[in-house]
């Protein structure tokens, strides 16, 4: 195979790999969970030949120890997990979850990493509105998934069992093909991130960029969703700090942070004084659309078992108690805890909380440092800035701020950025990649080689 086939094969990989993460439930409504199992083993099988394929120079010293102590701990669990069986796929799918994580962070650059997931997320967008189109144009009611994971009968169903409400032309809320609108307005979110921080290094042409980032905009609209509409001013704030700490230099940042620290004290304060008011006016009920319920039986169900907790599983499987009925509103059971700490409290204790901790403290340490810091060339100068450096963090503080109302982050795309981040920081860390555009070329296509640029915005 020649260098550029397998080149061009690596970024479809990369591309197909995240779309499958970020979309699993598309596959799953279309074609079933044989269906979707065939992909999975797709996407597994081709992580083992991105490795033969790139063979990436392994250095012990550049592997995050967090992200292993956690997954280990996971493993250790079903040692001690009420549910055994239960536990031991869970383990198995978190760390297939891992490897392919880990497989696109040692064998590809970050630059292509950016532009896979860049590719991905056009994907997502794409065929979600085209979907949402053809079920309001031609479907013309809610539309259930091929292989609905439930008894269909004459009764009336949850909306939330329904692949589309076929409300695009109502102004929304869409689901599009993930079948959720938070689970959309996440990716619509991630596309504006990603779209941004290319048009801004001039990694996209313009047209091209703004067009993108008008496409990903107008998506988080329709959906509707207010967790992500806050993750988003969450990241909004996240960068103007970051613009400013960029702006005052590594010497006088004393202000920066203690100006963060107050607005974050400021902002609990804010939310607690105008909690009523912001439910009214993002149209959620008291309890947060079930929220605190779920909160409250999660936590009373941690409480029995709160240093190690009662097993791991990821997404809770609807067959095994006590997941069948834990968290039930409106006919429908939930199957997380809308809570990544409390999911992992329950699953793994105090202990788990620390570990998993550990590993987003320190993905968010180095992708802010890395975002700051001005990179440095082989004298050991200091380079401008570069607008790319700033999508690790960005990104990090998104899934951060979803872990709050959503367990996205233990799970399929979550968890692979997660650990993408996590280790792509670490390997930079010690050798920093000189990072030109992250997709130079005018098609934004990840299999070729980006032009050099200055990126120094």
């Amino acid at each position: 195979m020649t260098p550029a086939r397998r080149t061009a094969l690596v970024g479809a990989y990369a591309t197909f790999a995240f779309f499958t993460v970020l979309a699993g439930q598309f596959w799953r409504n279309l074609l079933g969970w044989w269906g979707f199992s065939v992909i999975a083993v797709l996407v597994v099988v081709g992580a083992v030949w991105l490795i033969l394929a790139t063979r990436p120079t392994w250095i012990w010293r550049r592997a995050p120890k967090s992200t292993l102590a956690f997954v280990g701990l996971a493993a250790v669990s079903i040692t001690w997990s009420a549910y055994p069986g239960a536990s031991a796929l869970g383990v198995a799918i978190t760390l297939v979850t891992v490897f392919v994580a880990v497989a696109l962070a040692i064998c590809l650059p970050w630059t292509r990493l950016v532009a896979a997931l860049g590719a991905a997320i056009k994907w997502v967008l794409a065929l979600s509105i085209v979907f949402e189109a053809w079920v309001a144009i031609v479907v013309r009611e809610p539309l259930l998934p091929n292989f609905p994971p439930f008894e269909v009968t004459g009764e009336k169903l949850p909306m939330a069992f329904y692949w589309s409400r076929a409300l695009l032309f109502d102004g929304g809320p869409i689901e599009g093909i993930v079948a959720s609108r938070n689970l959309l307005g996440m990716v619509a979110l991630m596309g504006v991130i990603v779209f941004g921080c290319l048009l801004a290094a001039g990694s996209m042409r313009r047209a091209h960029g703004i067009g993108w980032l008008v496409v990903a905009a107008a998506t988080l609209v329709l959906t509707r969703s207010a967790t992500v509409i806050l993750v988003g001013i969450v990241v909004l704030v996240a960068l103007g700090f970051a613009a400013w700490t960029r702006r005052v230099g590594p010497n006088r940042r004393r202000p920066v942070y203690a100006a963060a620290t107050a607005a974050l004290v400021a902002s609990i304060a804010l939310l607690i004084a105008a909690w009523g008011w912001l439910l009214e006016v993002f149209g959620k009920s008291e309890d947060v659309t079930g929220r605190f319920d779920i909160w409250r039986s999660v936590i009373e169900l941690a409480q029995q078992r709160p240093w190690a907790g009662w097993g791991w599983v990821g997404y809770w499987p609807p067959w095994v108690e006590p997941f069948d009925d834990l968290a039930v509103r409106k006919g429908v059971t939930y199957l997380q805890a809308h809570n990544a700490w409390l999911d992992v409290w329950l699953q793994l204790g105090v202990i788990g909380v620390l570990a998993f901790a550990s590993v987003v403290i320190g993905a968010l340490w180095r992708s802010w440092f890395l975002a700051v810091d001005p990179p440095m060339d082989g004298t050991g100068r200091r380079l401008a800035y570069r607008a790319s450096a700033l999508t690790p963090m960005l990104l990090m503080v998104a899934l951060i701020a979803q872990s709050l109302a959503e367990s996205r982050i233990l799970i399929e795309g979550g968890l692979v950025l997660l650990v993408t981040i996590a280790w792509s920081t670490k390997q930079r860390q010690w050798a920093p990649e000189p990072l030109p555009a992250a997709a130079a070329s005018p098609r934004f296509d990840p299999a070729r080689r980006p032009a050099p640029s200055s990126d120094s915005r």
